[in-house]
């Protein structure tokens, strides 16, 4: 692990600014060769070997003050992962993480709770995060109370009730449970908890997945008000690519754990690099029945990589349709295809 104390550089290189050191206050978020390794058990006769899973394989990126980064790939791809390890829940196993300009990859204890503050998390159920025996007083006031920013529960009523009403719910909801609030309305409960401290940055972890579609697009909309009005920057995981492109600046793409592609959200859309970027864009519906017929589908096929004995060379290249030899011995390096587009593949 790359140590707080060593690393002493004021600029950094990110793949959003086409390659040039650009200067690290503005970045928010800074993600460097960060792999995390989960183990699973041991191997052998005597159990003598033990078994890793390698969730996520040297990825990098920054993230932009005010900016929103989609993060996407299929499940188990460490999107997850990634977010809790920038937000200190989930220890690397090598890398660092930056924020606001200070290396928080060895940050523990006291630093570590003051640090959490600033970095909040949306959950993707609102049905499992909140506690059901507390009332939406307590729900949103306990970060205030933790952190010392209000003397008690009833302190803080005032500044609930008005994080409340920034989120779109009444004044009275602050004296009811959650089972009283449909989806949406206990997402915009866990929304405000996450607001409750003023974090500069916010991991939303696939916000509106079980959210109604009808439902979708008035949470989407609220992250998008809130981020104007509170200068907020957001990592934003999701499946859904019609979502992730409506709220990005920037979408990342990643596959078993590997980043494969990063760029604007309309250079993604429109003229993907990568092979696995086209296969999933190829799979979002069109509201257009002859241009749905008439499109091309790519259906991708081959195994999918064991996260455990990860295939040599390409993550991809056991379902590419473009694989070569070169790919089952070399890995493709993060390349800047395009301006300010980068992408890992050979071919493209």
């Amino acid at each position: 692990m790359t140590s707080a104390t060593s690393a002493t550089s004021t600029t950094s290189t990110d793949p959003a600014r086409t390659g040039r050191p650009v200067p690290s206050d503005e970045l928010l978020v800074e993600v460097d060769r960060l792999s995390i390794n989960f183990p699973v058990g041991r191997s052998g006769f005597w159990g003598q070997h033990q078994q890793w899973v390698h969730a996520v394989d040297d990825v990098s990126f920054g993230i932009r003050r005010g900016e929103t980064l989609g993060l996407v790939g299929e499940s188990g791809s460490g999107k997850t992962t990634i977010g809790r390890a920038i937000l200190r829940r989930i220890e690397p196993s090598s890398g660092w993480i930056r924020f606001r300009g200070q290396y928080i990859t060895d940050t523990k204890g006291e630093e570590l709770r003051r640090l959490r503050q600033y970095m909040q998390l949306v959950f993707q159920d609102p049905y499992a995060s909140l506690n059901p025996r507390m009332t939406v007083l307590q729900l949103v006031a306990e970060p205030l109370v933790v952190h010392g920013r209000a003397k008690s529960i009833d302190a803080a009523r005032g500044d609930v009730v008005k994080l409340l009403g920034r989120c779109g719910l009444p004044e009275d909801a602050a004296d009811r449970h959650p089972h009283a609030f449909s989806g949406g309305q206990r997402q915009r409960i866990g929304i405000a908890r996450a607001l409750a401290l003023r974090p500069a940055f916010i991991v939303a972890d696939e916000p509106v997945s079980a959210l109604d579609v009808s439902v979708r697009a008035q949470v989407v909309n609220l992250l998008q008000d809130l981020q104007h009005e509170l200068g907020l920057t957001y990592l934003f995981i999701a499946h859904d690519l019609s979502v992730v492109r409506h709220i990005s600046h920037r979408i990342a793409i990643l596959y078993a754990g590997k980043l494969v592609e990063l760029a604007d959200s309309d250079s993604v859309y429109e003229s993907p690099r990568h092979p696995y970027t086209e296969a999933l864009l190829s799979s979002v519906p069109i509201p257009d029945p002859p241009l749905q017929r008439a499109r091309r589908r790519i259906v991708l096929q081959g195994e999918i990589p064991n996260p455990i004995h990860p295939p040599p060379g390409c993550r991809f290249q056991t379902r590419c349709p473009l694989a070569q030899d070169r790919c089952r011995h070399e890995a493709p390096p993060l390349e800047e295809k395009a301006p300010g587009h980068w992408a890992a593949c050979f071919f493209r």
